[in-house]
């Protein structure tokens, strides 16, 4: 089997890579090395029967010859972060909904017999309904959450007209080593590993007690496996922890002291997946224990040694948008 993987030198690209290889498949790995880093692909190829095209998806020239001969295709390049996305909208729109349609068109024109979407949990916005469904409301709070669901339209639209098999994937709150360690303001795991190396407070959003389904990244990358593998068509599941987690928790967990900021508008106070679908037509079930996943964290902690290193008054700053745009909705 040959196997291409888009955002090949990113956090769960590189997981997934690593697992077709293992499996003995041939890949292609394909990265415009924008956020990606390039210590992934050369680990990866050092590994053998891949090869690594640099490239952009919006470029669909240099991009369609990378399909040729691919059996399945996993498409995991995209523009992530809540304030980039309302900062500039264009270039969320260009990458994740553009350059998926390429991906797309470059699958079909090659014969590609699958391919497999990564999705995102944020197209629920603030669910009403937990464990969240499939089924629950499209309702996204921020640009990044639009272009990711209208990304999503199009991959199960051509698997309708163009009879390309499709599977989504939406994604619940991933991590894992491997993680960006560098870049804006994101997620709650890179934040708070850079503030423990340096000794500072973690910053909690809000009271802390919010939850969050984490699911780790293995597992995640083993989803879109068996999903690769499956012969099932134009479905869309959710890839979740079985559960749901405080920060609070979170933080007992990573071991130190805590300092409170503002909880941010257009962010639910829950995320929790409903994983019925995935377990009853992949069988799939999540295996890594939040316990077991922090512990594998904290014993890569040097990896965040030169990550950006927030405060509440860097978040502050770097959040003003988010406040400006989506608060005055509240």
């Amino acid at each position: 089997m040959k196997a291409l993987v888009t955002g090949a030198a990113g956090f769960i690209g590189s997981h997934l890579a690593e697992m077709l290889l293992a499996q003995g498949a041939e890949v292609v790995l394909v990265d415009d090395l924008s956020t990606g880093k390039r210590a992934h692909i050369d680990t990866l190829l050092a590994r053998g029967r891949c090869e690594f095209h640099q490239v952009d998806i919006r470029d669909r020239a240099a991009l369609e010859p990378c399909f040729a001969g691919v059996d399945q295709v996993f498409h995991l390049a995209g523009r992530a972060d809540i304030v980039p996305s309302i900062d500039d909208p264009e270039t969320y729109f260009s990458v994740n909904v553009q350059g998926t349609l390429n991906v797309l068109q470059s699958a079909r024109r090659h014969g590609a017999r699958r391919l497999v979407y990564a999705a995102s949990s944020s197209c629920y916005g603030i669910p009403e309904c937990y464990p969240t469904p499939e089924t629950a409301p499209i309702a996204p709070e921020y640009p990044y959450a639009l272009t990711k669901a209208m990304g999503e339209e199009l991959v199960l639209h051509w698997g309708k007209v163009y009879h390309l098999p499709v599977v989504s994937l939406r994604l619940f709150n991933v991590y894992g080593p491997r993680s960006r360690t560098a870049g804006t303001y994101g997620a709650v795991f890179g934040v708070f590993l850079a503030q423990k190396l340096k000794g500072l407070p973690f910053t909690v959003v809000g009271d802390g007690e919010q939850s969050r389904d984490f699911t780790y990244v293995t597992d995640v990358a083993r989803a879109f496996m068996m999903a690769g593998a499956s012969d099932i068509s134009g479905e869309i599941m959710n890839v979740g922890s079985g559960g749901h987690y405080k920060v609070n928790r979170l933080v007992d967990l990573l071991g130190g002291e805590k300092t409170y900021i503002p909880k941010r508008p257009g962010e639910p106070d829950c995320t929790f997946a409903d994983t019925d679908k995935i377990t009853r037509l992949l069988g799939w079930r999540a295996e890594v224990p939040l316990e077991q996943g922090v512990a594998n964290m904290l014993a890569c902690l040097d990896d965040w040694r030169d990550a950006p290193l927030w405060t509440p008054a860097s978040i502050e700053q770097a959040t003003k948008s988010w406040f400006d745009n989506l608060g005055a909705q509240s």
